[in-house]
């Protein structure tokens, strides 16, 4: 996750979490146990409170401009919301990398598919899957290698690096690419005996 997603994140997140506590500091001066106990000089919401009553709310509905004022902040924080939620959910991923001549790029899919593929050919190994993320500057490529139980971690991890990620760096030179390698082991199917 890049440092600015990073921090567009947390900020998001601190303001819904001081919005909420502020939210709850103020409801709970309404109630008896939170008032008795605060200062004299604090401001304390009444234990028989009414937000709106009829007759503030007919004043309300009297103006027209209010209800598309509040369905359109309504429908502004929802549509910030999906955007945020699809930046989660898409952002990063390399679609397309420029190869340094005009009009020639080279799918970030294609060169994932083909990197799980010289790393499904290495020996030990049962599955790969490999995922490019990052700018047409700096990649990532998450690598996942599922290997047979009785292959060496070792072995697999020299040939990955001396092969697959050595062949990708070399396509994507002069760009940095960092590969992160998680491994896995598929486990042995139990025979039944009867």
């Amino acid at each position: 996750m890049s440092r600015l997603r990073g921090g567009v994140n947390r900020a998001a997140l601190l303001c819904v979490a001081v919005a909420c506590v502020g939210a709850g500091a103020v409801l709970a001066t309404a109630a008896d146990a939170v008032r008795d106990r605060l200062p004299s000089g604090w401001p304390r919401l009444g234990a028989d409170r009414v937000w709106l009553d009829g007759r503030d709310l007919g004043r309300w509905r009297d103006q027209g401009w209010w209800t598309p004022l509040v369905i359109a902040a309504l429908s502004v924080g929802v549509l910030l919301f999906v955007v945020w939620v699809l930046a989660q959910v898409r952002g990063g991923r390399l679609r397309e990398l420029p190869l340094g001549q005009p009009d020639v790029t080279l799918s970030g899919t294609a060169l994932a598919a083909a990197m799980a593929e010289r790393a499904r050919a290495i020996e030990g190994v049962a599955d790969a899957h490999v995922r490019l993320r990052g700018t047409s500057r700096r990649l990532r490529a998450r690598i996942t290698l599922v290997l047979l139980p009785d292959s060496s971690p070792e072995t697999v991890l020299r040939s990955l690096a001396l092969h697959t990620v050595a062949e990708a760096r070399a396509a994507t030179a002069p760009r940095a690419l960092d590969a992160d390698v998680r491994l896995r082991v598929r486990s042995h199917k139990s025979r039944r005996l009867r």
